[in-house]
């Protein structure tokens, strides 16, 4: 498809991101097992260190940033999104470019500042803290679509309105995986 035609694509609506998050939550399952539990589990097992959390959490986002920029400033969409149907252009139209997928990622992001804040508010512990980190990024952060006064059709999450990208989706005579 021409930039002019991805252009005036619509978003996807609420629905359509909470089912392609879950399913990306799933597909990020993989992805941090390989890059994060077995090199952890290797340096415990045979040197007998565990890196501090301080450690753990700026590696975790390192390599949840290098697979989103990757696959947004490539192709535009992750497995997920791929899946879903959903796009994710510039505003123009064009592949967003690696500044855009940094910023996208670094905004999208953002959600983590009030959970690590409820977090010490309520002294959550171990599973209750996966639970919430799990519920505001699969409802509370798509709804930040409602925040833009546009078109239901072309409403944008506060992470793509502010990198300069939009989310569309895809017509499914138009879908091409890999």
């Amino acid at each position: 498809m021409t930039p002019a035609e991805l252009n005036v694509l619509p978003a996807p609506l609420f629905w359509r991101r909470v089912f392609c998050t879950l399913y990306e939550q799933l597909v990020l399952l993989g992805v941090v097992a390989l890059t994060f539990l077995l090199p952890n589990l290797a340096l415990g097992l045979l040197f007998g260190v565990s890196l501090p959390s301080w450690l753990t959490f700026l590696y975790l986002y390192l390599v949840l940033g290098i697979y989103f920029v990757w696959y947004w400033a490539k192709t535009g969409q992750t497995l997920a999104m791929q899946t879903w149907r959903i796009r994710l252009i510039a505003v123009n139209g064009m592949a967003p470019t690696r500044a855009q997928a940094l910023r996208r990622y670094v905004y999208g992001s953002l959600w983590l500042l009030p959970c690590i804040g409820i977090q010490f508010c309520l002294d959550l512990h171990r599973w209750q803290i996966i639970e919430m980190l799990f519920f505001v990024a699969l409802f509370l952060w798509p709804l930040s679509i409602y925040f833009d006064r546009v078109s239901p059709n072309m409403r944008q999450g506060i992470p793509d309105r502010l990198a300069g990208t939009r989310q569309v989706i895809l017509p499914s005579n138009q879908v091409k995986l890999g």
